[in-house]
């Protein structure tokens, strides 16, 4: 069945893996990030490997929240409509609170929820009105407890981001919705975001880190830890952990 997906953060990383994924399982694609031309190459190297497809591209810094809104609603009238909604830009710029990077935080923060936000909301004016959808958010497995250091923000947000999915979809399913809403939790994949980071166990490529992130997707459960070994057993203990035993830890 051939889907149209829109993906935000769509240039390089998890979001340029997910659209190569996607595009050979012969989807039509709606890519969105802040480089355009790094998108356009994309696209000439999909369209190359599958001619078939449509795949549409639009700069968009999710960081303008009146810019998100725009792009979403021009490429769903661009493709006709918009099945598949992934919203998966985000930074990893946290540093030890009160150690004066507070500006890197708050653009973590920013980024990372209230941007989110901004393209759930998009995304949901879509499928409301669509009546049919898949929204699907790109937490992270640090969301599962609070995380010290650098990471102690980046969590945070995350596990916001997973608040607002599940609120959403408790929601959705009162309402019998057909709209269907998935929270990935990735662990480690190794990308530009991570590059820099010493402790990163079990940590896997790009190619299959996205091979296992579209493959979650696909099922539409509600929330998946990808790859889903070790990271759902691992998730498990890690909201059971007691602080003192985290603070060896990480």
């Amino acid at each position: 069945m051939t889907r149209n997906i829109l993906i935000t953060g769509a240039s390089s990383g998890l979001g340029a893996g997910m659209a190569r994924e996607f595009a050979a399982r012969g989807n039509n694609l709606a890519l969105c990030a802040r480089r355009l031309e790094q998108l356009e190459a994309l696209r000439a190297e999909l369209l190359q490997a599958h001619p078939g497809l449509t795949i549409c591209v639009r700069a968009l810094d999710v960081d303008d929240h009146d810019q998100v809104f725009e792009v979403f609603h021009a490429l769903h009238k661009e493709l006709g409509s918009l099945d598949r909604i992934i919203v998966n830009a985000g930074v990893g710029k946290g540093q030890p609170l009160g150690t004066g990077r507070f500006h890197a935080n708050r653009q973590t923060a920013e980024t990372n929820f209230v941007s989110a936000l901004a393209q759930m909301e998009a995304a949901m004016e879509i499928f409301r009105a669509q009546n049919h959808g898949h929204l699907v958010t790109v937490s992270s497995v640090t969301a599962v407890r609070g995380m010290p250091q650098n990471v102690t923000t980046y969590a945070a947000t995350k596990a916001g981001l997973a608040a607002l999915s599940e609120g959403l979809r408790v929601e959705l399913a009162k309402k019998k919705s057909p709209i269907r809403v998935t929270t990935l939790y990735p662990g480690y994949i190794r990308t530009a975001i991570n590059e820099k980071v010493k402790n990163t166990p079990f940590i896997v490529d790009t190619q299959t880190g996205c091979a296992a992130m579209v493959k979650a997707i696909e099922s539409e459960k509600p929330e998946l830890f990808v790859p889903g070994w070790p990271w759902t057993p691992l998730g498990f203990v890690l909201k059971r952990l007691p602080v003192s035993v985290l603070a060896r830890l990480f």
